[in-house]
């Protein structure tokens, strides 16, 4: 062990502190303040941890583990989303829990292996990271299982969720296997050198790879791997589904990304034909399914799976295009989606009652006239979504044609004008709803006070979501830097 060492994983060590911290606190003392605040505590300490601390970047740290710019990057925003989650929390399980304590041992547990994720360069540290994220998915899904007040059906999400991702866990297992078969390596980077000295890559190489990215593509919805998300996502309890839009998907996307790059997997047209149909398949069905959603858990969960998809235009660009553009829109898009996702879960958890979740499509009948400042968030959500100009959804929007455009995909980027297009329907079907007069704003949740947490997410996105769409430049300065990783 060397200084440099204990340095660049210090974030990883604080987090891994903080949860032993929380779970002593928590089995000495009830207190569900208390055990939120260290959580909220120890997750900001891992966040500011780099700027204090001046790590040595690029640093291999093990074989298994690459700390750059580009593993900062997106455990830093997973930490950031970990913190929204937390504040979500507080609130949401003080009125649907009775023991709440756990949740967070949970939510710090997701996080250490999303981190983890990120900064992957190993199957290894691949496999640890998936199994140590999902295994803590499965008991947040349906921590409220015995509380009827609050999401419908969270042990069915739960154990739906457990079962289909078990399988997925087992195709990505069975996949590194055929690769370390074939190559005798299981290091990312070792991989094209591994390649170059086996001579033609035979079929057991390639099916590995592939029955890997099917794995990823469980854990990033995409079709046909997306079955179980409107399900879990309605299932869930909101802070959790808020979560797993984010966080999970952000760290999967992360370590994807890097596998397919260093590796040069990409190079193969069976890995970009896979890739493009499935990015295809995401955008129609995310699309259309979401037009037919009465629930807006589900719609956000179709439209995530539609967003996902756009993304993949980038990787599947990443065959003929540069890795810095890849690289820089991918983690711009991906940025963009994750405070818009984190800002839309806040709405619904704001106008929750204590006696249950309010995600009808229904429930936000006449929000405008209840509670503008409320409404108004999730219009700004729901614009940035559609990729309207002045949000960061419409940057998001222009990397990706523009990549698609250098990358000359046009059958990817005629099926995502037809996506947004549809997509803009579904975002505006939602905004007249609340621009129609209330039936009654007595004994309205949506008029009461907001939580003070809930408060802090919500004007942060917001707040996000405008400074990237109006003046982006510093973050794109901030992105570029991260092609370097590759």
């Amino acid at each position: 062990m060397t200084s440099n060492l204990i340095i660049d994983l210090m974030q990883i060590i604080m987090l891994t502190a903080t949860t032993v911290v929380v779970m002593v606190t928590a089995a000495f003392k009830r207190d569900h303040a208390v055990v939120c605040g260290l959580t909220v505590f120890g997750l900001f300490a891992s966040l500011m941890t780099f700027l204090l601390i001046k790590p040595v970047l690029p640093f291999a740290a093990t074989e298994l583990l690459m700390i750059d710019e580009y593993s900062l990057f997106f455990s830093n925003l997973i930490i950031v989303g970990a913190i929204a989650v937390a504040l979500l929390a507080y609130p949401y399980f003080r009125n649907h829990s009775a023991q709440n304590e756990e949740f967070y041992i949970l939510l710090l547990t997701a996080t250490l292996g999303a981190v983890v994720l990120a900064c992957s360069n190993h199957f290894v540290a691949f496999l640890l990271g998936v199994e140590i994220l999902g295994i803590s998915l499965y008991a947040m899904i349906a921590y409220t299982v015995h509380d009827t007040s609050s999401a419908k059906f969270p042990l069915e999400a739960g154990i739906k969720y457990l079962i289909l991702s078990a399988l997925a866990s087992a195709i990505t297992l069975f996949g590194i296997a055929l690769v370390y078969a074939f190559l005798g390596t299981m290091g990312f980077d070792e991989i094209p050198a591994a390649l170059e000295a086996a001579g033609e890559p035979g079929p057991v190489f390639i099916i590995g790879v592939l029955m890997i990215v099917a794995g990823a593509a469980f854990k990033l919805s995409l079709v046909p791997f997306h079955i179980w998300t409107p399900d879990v996502y309605e299932g869930a309890p909101v802070p959790v589904t808020a979560y797993l839009a984010t966080v999970s998907k952000a760290a999967m996307l992360a370590v994807t990304l890097r596998l397919l790059l260093a590796s040069n997997a990409l190079e193969f047209n069976a890995v970009t034909a896979v890739l493009t149909v499935m990015a295809a398949a995401s955008m129609i069905v995310g699309n259309l399914l979401a037009v037919m959603q009465e629930n807006t858990k589900r719609l956000l969960a179709y439209s995530s799976i539609a967003h996902l998809g756009y993304l993949m235009v980038v990787v599947v660009a990443a065959a003929q295009v540069e890795n810095a553009l890849s690289v820089e829109a991918t983690s711009f898009y991906m940025l963009a989606y994750f405070i818009m996702s984190l800002a839309g879960f806040a709405v619904i958890s704001a106008i929750s009652s204590s006696v249950k979740e309010l995600d009808q499509l229904s429930d936000f009948r006449g929000l405008f006239w209840r509670n503008t400042w409320l409404s108004s968030v999730l219009i700004i959500v729901l614009f940035s979504l559609a990729g309207i100009p002045l949000t960061a959804g419409f940057i998001g929007k222009f990397y990706i044609f523009s990549i698609g455009v250098e990358g000359e995909l046009w059958f990817l980027l005629t099926i995502l004008i037809i996506g947004s297009a549809i997509g803009l329907y579904y975002y505006l079907r939602l905004i007249y709803t609340m621009m129609q007069p209330p039936e009654s704003i007595s004994n309205d949740p949506a008029a009461m006070q907001i939580p003070a947490g809930v408060q802090v997410v919500l004007v942060t996105m917001t707040i996000a979501i405008i400074y990237l769409g109006v003046y982006p430049a510093p973050m794109i300065n901030t992105l570029q830097s991260l092609s370097g990783a590759f």
